[in-house]
């Protein structure tokens, strides 16, 4: 190629990446980047009581807007998905495969969060084998860091299975979304002395499987405190109280788009549905009243010239 072909396709390349109204983001390599927070980065943030942060994404824009943040430490692909984005009645009808599938948007918007991701209901209920298998499926494919169970004893077997062969473990204990059914809804645990000395006995028991950290979900914040302070890994709480070694929410619970029910540990850290609803609206006015696109201003032209001569050419026809 000529030395004037390569200026000209340079331009052409240019122009075409100036007047796309979607791209790729161009990274300023001046910008420093925030270091990546590990599983021993996070056990020395709840060493040091530094709280942990830790926020749900879905796909690749929730991702980038959790990877902004260098105060967000890790990134949660959450099996909510399956009701704050496809429709979904409960987190029991979302498959392997379709969170699989959110798990690849959300790796390629994420930077130094921990990644770590809900295994499905019925994904890890089955055999040994099986749960092993379906782990290693979400880490080879999904390229997630971590994955995350819901349960007590009966998955203390399944965490030391999954931590021996390399696949870190975030537990879940306390209210277990999961199993609202068995449940009876979606209800305080450990309001009683027994309920609360099995969910003790439980993250002790994750605890020495193998589990890196766990949530602790819809408790007492009294119990919160306590299960805090008598494992050595980090908790995460969501409905726990202010004592865990940190906190996470839904992301559609913290921006206020999710139109269902706000349980009470729920704050509503900025209201998106009221700014969406307002574009949305202002663009099918200016639509239908015809102010938009302005000619000049959001409009392409010809050049006059080329316009008539391609009126001639055509009423030649």
């Amino acid at each position: 190629m000529s030395w004037n072909s390569a200026r000209v396709a340079s331009r052409a390349i240019r122009v075409q990446r100036r007047w796309m109204s979607v791209r790729p983001k161009e990274v300023d390599g001046g910008v420093q980047k925030t270091e990546k927070v590990t599983i021993q980065a996070l056990q020395k943030m709840r060493d040091s009581r530094i709280p942990i942060s830790m926020l749900t994404a879905y796909d690749y824009p929730t991702a980038l807007a959790c990877s902004a943040n260098p105060s967000i430490d890790i990134t949660l692909v959450g099996d909510s998905l399956a009701q704050v984005c496809l429709g979904y009645k409960s987190t029991t009808q979302l498959t392997l495969d379709e969170m699989i599938h959110h798990c690849r948007a959300v790796v390629r918007g994420t930077t130094h969060p921990m990644l770590v991701a809900d295994m499905p209901f019925g994904s890890y209920h089955g055999s040994m084998d099986e749960a092993v298998n379906n782990a290693v499926r979400m880490v080879r494919e999904g390229q997630i860091e971590a994955v995350k169970l819901e349960g007590g004893e009966e998955i203390v077997d399944l965490v030391h299975r999954l931590t021996s062969v390399g696949i870190p473990v975030m537990a879940h204990v306390g209210l277990l979304p999961q199993r609202h059914v068995s449940f009876s809804g979606f209800k305080v645990q450990g309001k009683n002395i027994e309920s609360a000395k099995r969910m003790v006995k439980t993250s002790k028991l994750l605890e020495q499987a193998g589990a890196f950290s766990m949530v602790v979900e819809a408790v007492p914040k009294e119990l919160g405190k306590y299960i805090t302070e008598n494992v050595s890994v980090p908790t995460i709480g969501i409905g726990a109280g202010p004592w865990t070694s940190g906190q996470v929410l839904v992301w559609d619970d913290a921006m206020g788009t999710w139109l269902g029910h706000k349980a009470k540990f729920v704050r509503r850290f900025a209201n998106l549905q009221t700014a969406r609803d307002t574009g949305v609206q202002s663009y099918a006015s200016a639509v239908k009243d015809g102010s938009f696109p302005d000619p000049q201003r959001e409009s392409y032209t010809l050049d006059q010239a080329e316009w008539t001569r391609f009126l001639e050419e055509m009423d030649k026809k």
